[in-house]
C-alpha cells in the first residue's frame, strides 16, 4: 500500500509544480506584454514630444522670417526720409538692452591673454535669470566689485581684437580667486593701454568699427580677443615660482589643492633635475619629477600671425594645419611650415573692422574647410580653389565652435545663442536645431557620427543622438564642473569624453548612451577622472589619436600632457606669451599645434622618451 501511495503523492506534487510553473507563466508574459506597451507608450510619447519641438522650430523660423521681412521694409523706409528722431529697427527680435558704458578697457579677452587674473563675463543673477533675462547686470556688479565681492561665477571668455584705443568690450569683474592676486607673482600682466584698471562689466558691447550685436534674452558667450601687447616671456631667470593657491571651496569641489605632482607650474625651472626637464630658445618643458618620464617634446615651427590666434586645427591626413584668426583662416605644411593658403571672404561686412574666426575644421578627404566666425555665418570654403562652397545662415550670435563628423557632409555648430546647429553641406540645409538654456561655448561630433556633444556656460556638457535629437546624456552634477565648460572631445573609440573648464579642471567622462547602443539611458555618464593642476581657466582639450594622452591650453599659458589612466600630468610646456586658446594633436601622431593670443600658432613634436 506504501508503494502505491507514493507514486499518488508524487504526482500530485508533480501537478501543483506544473500549475505553478504555468501561473509563473502567464504573469512573466502579462509582465512583458505591460512593458512592451509601456515602452511603446514611451517611445510614442518621445516622437510627439520631438514633433512638437519641430513644429516649434518651425513657429520660430518662420517668425524670424517675417520679423526679417519687417526689418527690411523699416530700413527702406527709414532710408526713404524718416525724420531722425524716429528709431530705427531693432537689431533683434527679441530686445537685448546694452549695459552702459563704463569706461574705456582693454576687453574680455585681454586679461586672458595677458595671464591677468580677470574671469569672464558675469553671467545674470540666480534669481533674476527667469524673469528678466537680457537685463544688463552691470551697476549691481559695479557695486559687488566696489564692496570686494564677486559674482558666483563667470561667462566662457573669447578672443577678441582691437586696434585702436576707444571704448572696446568692457573687461569682466575679476575671478573669485583674484581677489589676492594669486598669480601676481607668477607671471607679469600685460600693460593696460588706456591707463585704468579693468571695470567690471556684465555683457558686451560692440567695439569700434563694430555694428552692434545685441543678444537674444538670457544669450551669453564668450567675447571676441583683444590684442594686448605681448608680455616678457619668462625665461629661467624669470620662471613662473609661485605657491599654488588655495582654490576656493565652493568653486574648485573640495578643500583641498592639486597634488603638488601635477603642480608643475609651481617648481622653479632652475631646480629642476636635468633630465626632468628641456629648454629651448623661447620655451622650456618641465616633466613630473614623481612619475617616470616617458615623453619628449621640441617646437617645430613658430608661425607668426598679426592678431590673436583663436583656433588650430590639422587635416585628417596630418600634412596641414590650419589657424583663425582677424578675418581670415590660414594653412601650413606642416613638414616646411610654409603658409600655403589663406582663405579671406572680401565681402564680409566692413573690412576695416575686426571678424575674428573662432572656429576651423577641415572636412575628412581635406578638400574644405569650415569656418565659424564672429558675424554668425559658416562659410565652407574650397581649399583648392579658394572659393566659399556654402554659406550657412541661421545662428543669432557668434558662433564659437564647428566640427565635421566623419561622413564628410555634416558640420555641428555652437554658438552664444544657445543653440546646437548640425548641416548638410549637400543639400546645403540645417538638419537639426537643438536649445538649450545657456551659450553653447563648444561641440564635438562622435568618431561614428552618432552623437554630438556640447558644453555650455552652464558648466554641465550634453550628449545628444544626432539621428533623432533626443537628449541621451548629462553631465553634470557633485562630480561635474563648477563653472562654464569650454571645451570637450570624444576619444577615439567614442565611449569616453574629456571636457576642460573655467574651474580649472579637466574631467574624463564614462559615457553610457555608446556602451548601450545609442539607447537612452539615465541620462548620466560617470566622471571617472578629474586632472588638476592648472593654474587658470582651461580653454582647450584634445586626446592624441592613440587615446595615450590628453593635452590642455590654459590660460596660464601652459600646455600639459596627463595620462588618462592615472590623472597625473607626465608634462608641462611654456612656449607662449600669452593664453593657450587652442590646442590641437595631429591625427596621425607625432605632432600637436597649439594657438595664443600673442599672435602666434606652434607646431610641436611629441614621441617616446628616451
Amino acid at each position: 500500500m506504501a508503494s502505491q501511495a507514493n507514486p499518488s503523492r508524487l504526482n500530485e506534487l508533480l501537478e501543483q509544480i506544473r500549475v505553478e510553473f504555468d501561473t509563473q507563466l502567464r504573469a512573466t508574459e502579462n509582465y512583458e506584454h505591460q512593458i512592451a506597451a509601456q515602452v511603446s507608450e514611451m517611445q510614442m510619447v518621445r516622437e510627439k514630444v520631438y514633433q512638437m519641438e519641430q513644429t516649434h522650430l518651425s513657429l520660430k523660423q518662420k517668425y524670424e522670417d517675417e520679423i526679417s521681412a519687417l526689418r527690411h521694409q523699416l530700413d527702406a523706409a527709414r532710408k526713404g526720409g524718416l525724420q531722425p528722431g524716429i528709431p530705427g529697427p531693432p537689431q533683434h527680435a527679441a530686445p537685448s538692452q546694452q549695459p552702459p558704458s563704463i569706461a574705456p578697457s582693454n576687453g574680455l579677452f585681454s586679461g586672458i591673454m595677458a595671464g591677468g587674473s580677470q574671469g569672464g563675463l558675469a553671467p545674470p543673477q540666480q534669481g533674476q535669470q527667469q524673469n528678466q533675462q537680457g537685463q544688463p547686470q552691470g551697476t549691481q556688479q559695479q557695486q559687488q566689485s566696489q564692496q570686494g565681492h564677486a559674482p558666483p561665477q563667470e561667462q566662457p571668455l573669447g578672443p577678441q581684437h582691437q586696434m585702436g584705443q576707444g571704448p572696446g568690450l568692457p573687461v569682466p569683474p575679476p575671478h573669485p580667486n583674484a581677489q589676492q592676486a594669486p598669480y601676481s607673482q607668477s607671471y607679469p600682466p600685460g600693460p593696460v593701454s588706456n591707463g585704468m584698471g579693468p571695470q567690471p562689466q556684465s555683457t558686451a558691447s560692440p567695439g569700434p568699427g563694430r555694428r552692434g550685436m545685441g543678444r537674444p534674452p538670457g544669450a551669453v558667450g564668450p567675447a571676441t580677443p583683444q590684442i594686448n601687447t605681448p608680455v616678457p616671456y619668462p625665461g629661467n631667470a624669470a620662471s613662473p615660482q609661485v605657491s599654488h593657491p588655495t582654490p576656493d571651496h565652493g568653486r574648485m569641489g573640495g578643500p583641498h589643492a592639486p597634488p603638488v605632482g601635477n603642480a608643475l607650474g609651481d617648481l622653479e625651472v632652475d631646480a629642476v633635475a636635468p633630465h626632468n626637464k628641456k629648454t629651448g630658445q623661447d620655451w622650456y618643458a618641465i616633466f613630473n619629477p614623481q612619475v617616470q618620464r616617458v615623453l619628449d617634446v621640441d617646437l617645430v615651427h613658430s608661425l607668426n600671425h598679426e592678431s590673436v590666434v583663436c583656433c588650430v586645427r590639422f587635416s585628417h591626413d596630418g600634412k596641414y594645419v590650419a589657424t583663425g584668426c582677424n578675418r581670415s583662416a590660414q594653412i601650413f605644411d606642416v613638414q616646411t611650415g610654409e603658409k600655403v593658403c589663406v582663405l579671406e571672404d572680401h565681402n564680409a561686412s566692413d573690412m576695416s573692422a575686426d571678424l575674428y574666426i573662432r572656429s576651423v575644421c577641415f572636412s575628412p578627404d581635406g578638400r574644405y574647410l569650415a569656418t565659424g566666425a564672429e558675424d554668425k555665418l559658416i562659410r565652407v570654403w574650397d581649399i583648392q580653389t579658394r572659393t566659399i562652397r556654402n554659406h550657412f545662415s541661421g545662428h543669432e550670435q557668434d558662433i564659437y565652435s564647428l566640427d565635421f563628423a566623419r561622413d564628410g557632409r555634416t558640420i555641428a555648430s555652437g554658438s552664444g545663442d544657445r543653440t546646437v546647429r548640425l548641416w548638410d553641406i549637400e543639400q546645403g540645409t540645417n538638419t537639426l536645431t537643438l536649445t538649450i538654456e545657456d551659450g553653447v561655448t563648444t561641440v564635438a561630433i562622435s568618431p561614428d557620427t552618432q552623437f554630438v556633444a556640447a558644453g555650455s556656460l552652464d558648466k554641465s556638457v550634453r550628449v545628444w543622438d544626432i539621428h533623432s535629437g533626443f537628449l541621451v546624456e548629462r553631465l553634470e552634477g557633485p562630480d561635474g564642473h563648477k563653472d562654464s565648460v569650454y571645451s570637450v572631445a570624444f576619444s577615439p573609440s567614442g565611449k569616453d569624453l574629456v571636457s576642460g573648464s573655467l574651474d580649472r579642471t579637466i574631467k574624463m567622462w564614462e559615457l553610457s548612451a555608446p556602451r548601450q547602443g545609442g539607447q537612452p539611458g539615465p541620462k548620466g555618464g560617470k566622471c571617472v577622472k578629474t586632472f588638476e593642476g592648472h593654474r587658470d581657466f582651461v580653454l582647450s582639450v584634445a586626446l592624441t589619436p592613440e587615446a595615450s594622452w590628453v593635452l590642455s591650453g590654459s590660460k596660464d599659458r601652459g600646455v600639459q600632457f596627463w595620462d588618462p589612466r592615472t590623472g597625473t600630468t607626465q608634462l608641462m610646456l611654456q612656449g607662449h606669451k600669452n593664453s593657450v586658446i587652442s590646442v590641437a594633436p595631429s591625427p596621425q601622431g607625432r605632432f600637436f599645434a597649439t594657438g595664443s593670443g600673442d599672435m602666434k600658432a606652434r607646431i610641436w613634436s611629441y614621441r617616446q622618451y628616451p
